[in-house]
Formats: structure tokens, C-alpha cells, sequence
């Protein structure tokens, strides 16, 4: 886990035994798959936004191959993202799906090290609501705890809130 401008990221390195998928399939093992579960019934209960990556390493598919390490990275992340939504996470968090084939590898220096190929979690910072939209809002007057009436700058507990901002 890491912190980023983004927010904090998760990833899911796989080792040469694959823990989370086979190489070169975006089917998930059942260890894997356990390990998503459980990691979407915790993020699906804060209300940050995810974004989901797929990555591979830098091992071709054979000359004319129609599917490529492209779609493999894209199809890992929709493959977690499908089971993160049947478990936790809801509808509306995920935000993006992001597939980078073998353009961000883990290890530059091993580009088939097996821990480049990874999904990447990114529980996204909390954006501020804008003064106006606070005292606009209908639960403007309600308890101290509305979110009408909390500091807009000071983070939900349980959240990951963004320090730069």
C-alpha cells in the first residue's frame, strides 16, 4: 500500500505461482478471489470512489495475436471489478477501469518479473464540497454532525481524505 495523489493505492503483486490469476488469464483463482471479497466488503463500506487497474509484464503474445497484453490489463481490472461489485463495493464507486499492459512495470529492471503482472486499488481522496454547497444544502440547520454543518475540510472518520488539498 502506498499513498499517492490519488489517494491510497492497494496492489495485488502476483508471484510466479500466480496467486491472483493465471498468466495470461483474467480468470481469478480462488485465493485471489477470496482476497477481492473480502477487500470489497471493507472499501464498500467508506465512501471513497475506487479506480481499478489491470498490469502485466512484458512477456508478447505471439506475432498477429489479436488479443495483446492491452486487453489482458483491461480485462483483469473489469474481472476484479465485476467481483468487488458482487461483494461490497456499490454501483457507483468504481469510477474508472484503467488497463496499462506492461507500460508501468513494477520492476523496470525484470520486465517478466511476475510481481509486474498486479491489480492496483485506488481508494480515491474525498473531494471538499464547496462553502456554498454546504450552506445551500437542505440539511443546512440540522445537528452538528449533518453534513451540512461539518467542516468541509476536516476528513470523515474511516475515509481516506486527501492532505494536500
Amino acid at each position: 500500500m502506498t499513498i499517492t495523489n490519488e489517494g491510497l493505492r492497494i496492489e495485488l503483486t502476483e508471484t510466479a505461482n500466480g496467486i491472483f490469476f493465471e498468466s495470461g488469464s483474467d480468470k481469478l483463482s480462488a485465493d485471489g478471489g477470496d482476497l477481492v471479497r473480502l477487500l470489497a466488503q471493507e472499501l464498500g463500506q467508506l465512501p471513497n470512489t475506487i479506480a481499478i487497474e489491470g498490469h502485466t509484464d512484458a512477456k508478447p503474445y505471439p506475432p498477429g495475436a489479436i488479443y495483446t497484453n492491452w486487453e489482458l490489463s483491461a480485462d483483469l481490472a473489469n474481472s476484479t471489478r465485476r467481483l468487488m461489485q458482487a461483494n461490497g463495493i456499490r454501483p457507483d464507486q468504481v469510477t474508472q477501469v484503467r488497463g496499462f499492459a506492461d507500460q508501468r512495470l513494477r520492476n523496470a529492471d525484470a520486465p517478466l518479473d511476475p510481481s509486474n503482472r498486479r491489480i492496483s486499488l485506488i481508494v480515491q481522496y474525498l473531494e471538499k464540497k464547496a462553502e456554498k454547497d454546504v450552506k445551500a444544502s437542505p440539511e443546512a440547520g440540522k445537528s452538528p454532525d449533518s453534513a451540512a454543518t461539518r467542516d468541509p475540510s476536516a476528513p470523515i472518520p474511516g475515509a481516506a481524505v486527501n492532505p494536500k488539498k
